[in-house]
């Protein structure tokens, strides 16, 4: 019997899109994941029983499709395998695989979809930048939201600004644990045990976010507003802007969109 969803790689990211799918109402028996490991095959079943976990591709609807979520290096050959599914599309979260290098391995009609998710999908509250290949149409672009917005937001971009994706909400989340990290260690620093160190940084992170998505304002007019003319917050921010801690972000970002095209070739 085909499925509705074929997604090829179990790991993190395929494990947490097919988690977001249940939760937001799919029946695990309409999708398959296909994974080499028994172990993690174990796993998947585990929680969520009635989901087809197989060592090789299942057959697919023609009204459905697959997810690509392997390692780069496997990304051509297991793309190759889908075809055989008889998926009418892809949607690759494969990092650095352009659409054209997986449209190559595939039937002439099968469609691909490129997207880039970064790490907080696992927490259902992703950023995802997705592009379509050359047969990409519309529809098909709204299959591939609707299987990447089960797990938080996802824009429409051109494939060649997927390069500055990567660098920015790609590695994103390992720029915010590193300030995380800092603030932390600064509250040690000023007298506070680590325990409450970390609760407050972890309260006033996520805070913050709900503040900048809830309220749709820009974060100069909120910095703006929570910083008093000679301040504790003007002080702070003053130390921060002499070390030129905002130039450090511009170039990170930069950095790793570089080493994103790198990899591309």
């Amino acid at each position: 019997m085909a499925v509705r969803l074929l997604v090829v790689g179990g790991g993190r990211i395929g494990g947490a899109l097919v988690g977001g799918l249940v939760a937001a109402g799919w029946e695990p028996g309409d999708i398959a994941v296909v994974e080499p490991s028994a172990k993690r095959r174990r796993e998947l079943g585990a929680e969520h029983p009635g989901l087809v976990v197989a060592e090789g591709p299942e057959p697919v609807s023609a009204e459905g499709g697959a997810v690509l979520a392997v390692k780069p290096e496997v990304a051509e050959p297991a793309c190759a395998a889908i075809g055989s599914s008889g998926s009418p599309r892809v949607l690759s979260v494969v990092a650095g695989v352009s659409t054209e290098r997986l449209e190559a391995v595939l039937p002439d009609e099968v469609v691909v979809v490129r997207a880039m998710p970064n790490a907080a999908v696992l927490a259902r509250a992703g950023a995802s930048a997705m592009a379509g290949g050359v047969r990409a149409r519309v529809a098909d672009l709204d299959w591939a939201e609707g299987i990447l917005s089960a797990v938080g937001t996802v824009v429409r971009l051109p494939e060649r600004l997927l390069h500055a994706v990567t660098g920015l909400s790609g590695s994103g989340p390992a720029y915010v644990f590193l300030v995380a990290e800092a603030l932390i260690e600064a509250g040690v620093a000023a007298g506070l045990d680590r325990q409450t160190s970390r609760a407050l940084v972890t309260a006033t992170l996520t805070g913050s976010a709900a503040l900048l998505a809830e309220t749709g304002r820009a974060p100069e007019e909120l910095r703006a507003e929570v910083t008093s003319p000679g301040g504790t917050t003007a002080a702070g921010l003053r130390a921060l802007e002499a070390r030129a801690v905002r130039s450090a972000f511009l170039e990170a970002v930069a950095a790793a969109t570089e080493r994103s095209r790198q990899l591309g070739h």
